[in-house]
């Protein structure tokens, strides 16, 4: 494929209005002279997806898939990487010939934002994950790349924390569940290299002290900012980072995905800068 073509992408989800990843792609593509590229916002369901994405024209190069698509963005896909496998989902489809390929840059996403802090050696050390949602599983494995040897798993119970807990076992990771209790979870968080909260701000608002014990954290949410999770960070002295640093980090693999050479990360940086 010739990159200086028109070509096409977008991003899926539903709500999918609030998207700042059209300001990221079309940035870079500006940025790399593919002036006659578009990215545009889809509305669509997990249940959609399959009918959508497989009624594209050749023109179409990649796709971001944002909730409710990513398990079937991975299962509508006719290669997958293995990350994206591990985790259970995709948030990227790259145009492959004969179909689509499915991959996870939520694991770079995490990475990255986590890199911008200066964290990215973590070998031996022990994380928390707060949440088993969808961003959890990424967050998992962004933790393994980076060393972590142990990870507690907060959660309402043990059988929401259980996908989670398995997918880490996976990737070769000692995991606990630990339950919403302030004390414990003050308790694991002082003794933790990093914690990665993925649940939204008011879910964790009464536990922000308890969490504030770890020196870096990484607070998925970016919109409204700062959460009460970042104001106690700071507030102890720690290092926050918060979700518009995923968000960035994870287009900059799209971007290179789609297009096919280096993300301009200076212009799209630009676009989201607070």
């Amino acid at each position: 494929m010739d990159a200086d073509l028109p070509r096409k992408a977008a991003v899926l989800g539903k709500p999918i209005g609030h998207s700042k990843s059209p300001l990221l792609h079309l940035a870079a593509y500006r940025a790399l002279g593919l002036t006659d590229w578009t990215y545009d916002r889809i509305e669509c369901t997990g249940e959609q997806l399959p009918g959508l994405v497989g009624g594209l024209g050749p023109e179409w190069v990649g796709l971001s898939v944002t909730m409710p698509g990513k398990v079937a963005a991975l299962e509508f896909a006719t290669e997958r990487t293995e990350r994206a496998v591990q985790v259970g989902s995709a948030n990227t489809l790259v145009r492959v010939p004969g179909g689509w390929r499915a991959d996870c840059t939520d694991v770079d996403g995490v990475t990255g934002a986590l890199a911008e802090v200066g964290v990215t050696d973590l070998g031996g050390a022990t994380a928390v994950v707060i949440g088993a949602g969808g961003t959890s599983r990424p967050a998992l494995r962004a933790l393994a790349d980076l060393g972590v040897d142990a990870v507690t798993v907060v959660a309402r119970s043990a059988d929401r924390a259980a996908a989670s807990l398995a997918c880490a076992a996976e990737m070769g990771l000692r995991a606990r569940h630990l339950g919403f209790d302030a004390d414990a979870l003050a308790a694991v968080c002082a003794d933790a290299a990093t914690v990665v909260s993925t649940v939204p701000a008011d879910a964790i608002a009464p536990f922000a002290s308890a969490v504030a014990q770890a020196p870096v954290v990484f607070d998925a949410i970016y919109d409204p900012w700062p959460t009460p999770l970042a104001a106690a960070v700071e507030a102890a002295g720690g290092t926050v980072v918060d979700g518009l640093r995923m968000l960035l980090n994870q287009a900059f693999g799209q971007v290179e995905q789609f297009t096919g050479r280096p993300a301009p990360r200076a212009e799209m940086a630009a676009v989201v800068a607070r």
